[in-house]
């Protein structure tokens, strides 16, 4: 079986070998900036991970596919920074400040490009079956960013609405990363609905952790300031639930919705908003619901009887990814 530490190593070599065109340099700059900035490499991950249960080696043919998943994600990111007017990403100027919104725009779309062209270089009888699957989760995560979008101009969220939104915004890349593992290795039908219905559920748990750091993480690590989220008064799943729970829902949105312009201000209105959540039990309640879903994604693999040591294999990868916020 392939080890961790084998999966480790090739996506450090990938990423580290990765290249982009020199020119024009405006477009491709970017590109190279947000790769070098690092992350946690989760989608390759899971997609060799993934592969490494069905084969003993991993192949030269499969590598591309794995930095296309990855160059995808980086894209979304690239936009979503605009949308969301993060100025941090990973603890650095994110592109959009350090360049222009417009050059954000542009190097976001030649990168979604590059992905494709990536993704594209899996061997000729698996060629259908990835596209289909990639081509269905891009416009899915699209999907999702719409809803999210449209999450900020109602005054309410329902869990369930917010639980689709990031099921499709999150959840599906991470599910068809692990799926693409397991068709390019030969798994069988069954297998791949499994590893993507593992994929999906630590997606879910993932997004519920993200939530939960933006609030309550440690800034060095979680690599952006802690309580964007809150005063960009984005309805995230601490947000959902509060309203939910909370006593006086109306001093709740008022706290919520509050103007904070200086410095002061916002760090007033972080603090006001997190005492509120804690005193609604929210914290604990997404730490319980992300070990619900890290709990389902293991039952989603249970009856391919992989045996203990791959079992354990994928318990350990999902500890790592969501293990900060438990």
């Amino acid at each position: 079986m392939i080890s961790e530490a084998n999966i480790d190593g090739v996506v450090l070599k990938l990423f580290k070998d990765i290249r982009f065109p020199e020119t024009p340099a405006g477009l491709y700059d970017p590109l190279r900036y947000m790769i070098e900035i690092g992350g946690k490499r989760i989608r390759p991950r899971l997609y060799l991970t993934a592969y490494a249960l069905f084969r003993d080696s991993i192949d030269d043919d499969v590598l591309e596919p794995a930095v296309g998943l990855e160059v995808f994600h980086t894209f979304t990111l690239l936009h979503d920074d605009i949308m969301d007017k993060s100025p941090l990403r990973r603890g650095k100027p994110t592109v959009w400040t350090k360049w222009s919104g417009d050059t954000a725009i542009l190097s976001g779309d030649v990168m979604q490009i590059d992905a494709y062209k990536r993704i594209a270089k899996v061997p000729a009888n698996k060629l259908h079956a990835v596209l289909d699957l990639f081509s269905k989760t891009a416009a899915e995560v699209c999907e999702g960013q719409q809803y999210d979008m449209e999450f900020e101009s109602v005054p309410e969220v329902k869990m369930d609405e917010y639980e689709k939104m990031i099921g499709l915004k999150t959840a599906v890349l991470l599910a068809c990363s692990a799926a693409m593992g397991a068709v390019l290795a030969g798994a069988g039908e069954e297998a791949v609905k499994a590893m993507y219905g593992y994929g999906y559920e630590l997606g879910m748990a993932f997004q519920v952790a993200d939530d939960y750091l933006d609030a309550f993480g440690d800034e060095k690590v979680f690599g952006k300031p802690i309580g964007g989220d809150i005063l960009n008064e984005k309805k995230s799943w601490l947000t959902v639930r509060a309203m939910e729970k909370v006593s006086d829902r109306q001093a709740f949105m008022n706290a919520f919705l509050a103007k904070a312009e200086t410095p002061e201000e916002k760090r007033n209105k972080i603090e006001t908003v997190k005492k509120m959540y804690m005193e609604a039990g929210v914290p604990e309640d997404a730490r319980k619901e992300i070990v619900r879903y890290t709990d389902r994604a293991m039952d989603a693999v249970r009856n391919l009887e992989l045996g203990n040591l791959r079992m354990e294999f994928l318990r350990r990868f999902a500890e790592k990814l969501v293990g900060r916020a438990k």
